[in-house]
C-alpha cells in the first residue's frame, strides 16, 4: 500500500496533467463497438490479445451474431472458428456463449451495470467490468490491465503486482475524473514508450517527474 504523502501526490497531480496535455483528456476505449453488448464481447476477446487484432474480428463476428440471443444460441464451434485467430478462443467462445445466456435468464438480456451483476457473467472479471462501468456507464472506474499495473509501479502509485490492490491503489491516489482515461492513456505510454522490459526513458515525457527513470 502507498502512503498519500505529499510528494506522492504532488506527483499524481503532475502525471495526470502531463497524460492529459500528451494525449488529450476526452478519451475512450480503443475497442470498436456500437452499445454495450458489443463491447462486453469485444472485451472479453481482448484478453492477452491486442485491441486490432480484435476490431479486425468482430465486424464479421458481429454480423454474423448480431443480438445476445445468437449468440446464447451459438454452436460453440461455429463461434470458435469465427475467432479463431484471437488467442484462447476456445475458452472465450465458451464464456461468451455461456455470458449470452446468463444475460438473457438474469438480466432480460441487457447488459447489467453493477461491478457485482459485471463480474458475475462468465469469462468477465474486474478489468471488463470496468471497462463497460467506464465506457458505457460513464461510472468512474479504473481498468488494471498489464500497462496500468506496470506503468503505475514504475511511477511509485502502487508496489502491488495484484490487480485488484493496484485498482484500489490508484482509486485512492487519482483525482475521480481522471479514473476513466487513466487506462486509455497509460496503455498507450505503455505501447509506445514505458515498455516491459526497457523503456524509453530518454523520450519519456515525465522522465524527470519519474522515480524509476533510468537516465538520471
Amino acid at each position: 500500500m502507498i502512503r498519500k504523502t505529499k510528494a506522492v501526490m504532488n506527483r499524481v497531480t503532475e502525471v495526470c496533467k502531463r497524460l492529459d496535455e500528451q494525449y488529450g483528456s476526452d478519451m475512450r476505449t480503443y475497442l470498436d463497438h456500437r452499445n454495450a453488448f458489443e463491447l462486453l464481447i469485444a472485451t472479453i476477446l481482448s484478453a492477452q490479445c491486442t485491441d486490432k487484432r480484435v476490431n479486425m474480428v468482430t465486424p464479421d463476428l458481429f454480423a454474423k451474431y448480431p443480438t445476445v440471443h445468437d449468440f446464447a444460441t451459438a454452436d460453440i464451434k461455429e463461434l470458435e472458428k469465427a475467432i479463431h485467430s484471437i488467442g484462447f478462443y476456445h475458452a472465450k467462445a465458451k464464456n461468451i456463449i455461456g455470458c449470452a445466456q446468463k444475460l438473457e435468464s438474469d438480466f432480460g438480456g441487457e447488459v447489467p451495470r453493477t461491478i457485482e451483476e459485471l463480474t458475475s457473467l462468465p469469462g468477465v472479471g474486474r478489468k471488463t467490468a470496468n471497462v463497460i462501468r467506464g465506457n458505457i456507464y460513464e461510472d468512474p472506474s479504473i481498468v488494471v490491465d498489464t500497462h496500468v499495473k506496470r506503468i503505475s509501479k514504475r511511477l511509485g502509485f502502487t508496489n502491488s503486482d495484484d490487480p485488484v490492490v493496484v485498482e484500489h491503489d490508484l482509486m485512492k491516489i487519482l483525482p475521480k475524473e481522471n479514473w476513466i482515461r487513466y487506462n486509455i492513456q497509460i496503455i498507450y505510454l505503455g505501447r509506445t514508450i514505458c515498455k516491459a522490459p526497457n523503456a524509453k526513458c530518454s523520450e519519456c515525457f515525465m522522465s524527470d517527474i519519474c522515480p524509476s527513470c533510468k537516465i538520471k
